[in-house]
């Protein structure tokens, strides 16, 4: 039995689904506070409970989520019982050792681009994957598995790639990496573990390097391998055609918005193009996404619109309202934003503001703290991006009433965290509820 500590974590529900399809017992436990990934567990008959150090059995086989403090009860028990105890990106290390791994690695677009890479595969070949919005499957019959690979504190070095796929490397998580040398060193080594091709974005300066022995770049600029032209943007989606060596390979006709899905979906057809797949099959494919969860998942009220986005770096912030300014060019954008960490807040703040005050109105939470203490960071609140946006508003999760004001707009939710509740009742009252 497989027992997994902090259950509802986007990549741990993932793995225990997957666990779960290749034919293990799975039960696990969180906090009781509902979160998104619940519904996947549900559907895969996952049973989760709430932390009790009773739950623990001498049986047991422990799963550990990065979040997962020492003092949680039920550790600090298994533990004591002398139980072998994986870390997240263990095991998912060695379930990679068992397939033709393709490693989805980048500081944003992971998501996005494991979710239409496994679209498109999964119904051309069969594939199983992990992505980062709770998300997870698997055959023991097939060959491929897609491995969104987060660089956090290296974790994705844990991992036995095939091929890695780096869709951009930027700084983030400035609690762990020293500056962007470092960020840089990690993906150097995790290019180093790669069996074959390195598939990268090639307009990215921080990918450019990378000393790679094996290397395909896609991108919009001449020096790429793969590379997208005759762009257009419409309120519809974005048609392209893409030439390989110079060389017309396809055309693309796919319901996306903004040049960073562009990006994510050229990272697929890379990937399909090594595989020998058929590029007007991927592109009939491609034409069906939908969208990863909480990746600019839409709901329409009337002249509204209500996107709920996971973006809270600034380079995810503003390809989602890129987005948004192609796909509604004339509706107001209001943006609701929960910062996340005070590290990424002390470091972004001034990035925050220049993004936002080009925006009808901004209401922000207090920042969300993660695995960080604010006693740690002196004078880091919301209010330091608050105070210098003139649009800027501070909102707490219960104060659906004060954006309700707003008509003929886009509502943008943009946070890892979850802001079900605030959206749900801005919902609720533009329906009239």
């Amino acid at each position: 039995m497989y027992y997994f500590i902090g259950i509802k974590g986007s990549g741990m529900s993932a793995l225990a689904i997957i666990l779960k399809n290749l034919g293990y017992n799975v039960i696990g436990s969180d906090v009781e506070n509902h979160f998104f990934t619940e519904e996947g567990l549900v559907e895969n008959d996952i049973k989760f409970l709430t932390y009790d150090e009773n739950n623990i059995k001498e049986d047991y086989v422990i799963v550990k989520g990065a979040s997962i403090k020492e003092d949680n009860v039920e550790l600090i028990k298994a533990r004591e019982l002398g139980l072998k105890i994986y870390e997240y990106n263990e095991l998912v290390g060695e379930i990679s050792k068992k397939f033709k791994t393709i490693c989805i690695a980048g500081c944003h677009g992971k998501t996005t681009t494991t979710s239409m890479m496994s679209l498109v595969l999964g119904k051309l070949c069969g594939a199983n994957y992990l992505i980062g919005d709770g998300r997870g499957y698997a055959n023991p019959n097939n060959e491929l598995f897609l491995l969104e690979s987060c660089e956090y504190q290296r974790h994705f070095l844990a991992y036995h790639p095939y091929y890695t796929v780096i869709t951009n490397i930027d700084l983030d998580h400035v609690d762990y990496f020293k500056d962007i040398s470092d960020v840089i060193s990690a993906y150097q080594e995790l290019a180093d573990k790669t069996k074959d091709y390195v598939i990268c974005y090639g307009d990215d300066n921080n990918v450019r390097k990378l000393s790679l022995q094996k290397s395909f770049y896609f991108g919009l600029n001449d020096n790429n391998n793969l590379k997208a032209t005759n762009i257009e943007y419409k309120e519809d989606g974005i048609s392209f055609d893409v030439l390989v060596e110079n060389k017309q390979y396809g055309h693309y006709s796919l319901p996306i918005f903004g040049t960073h899905q562009l990006i994510d979906a050229l990272a697929v057809i890379s990937v399909c193009y090594l595989e020998k797949q058929n590029p007007k099959e991927v592109n009939e494919i491609l034409s069906t996404f939908s969208g990863a969860k909480r990746r600019f998942t839409e709901t329409k009220i009337d002249n509204n619109v209500v996107i709920d986005d996971y973006a809270h770096h600034p380079a995810e912030i503003k390809a989602t309202l890129s987005a948004i300014k192609q796909k509604y060019p004339k509706k107001k954008i209001i943006a609701i934003f929960q910062p996340h960490t005070y590290s990424r807040t002390q470091e972004f703040y001034k990035e925050y503001i220049n993004i936002f005050k080009k925006l009808d109105a901004v209401y922000i939470l207090d920042i969300h703290p993660s695995r960080e203490k604010q006693e740690d960071y002196n004078n880091i609140t919301s209010d330091i991006i608050i105070n210098e946006l003139p649009n800027g508003f501070h909102i707490n999760i219960d104060e659906a009433h004060i954006l309700s004001k707003y008509d003929n707009a886009v509502f943008v939710f943009l946070s890892p965290n979850d802001l079900s509740e605030l959206e749900s009742e801005l919902i609720n009252l533009k329906r009239g509820l």
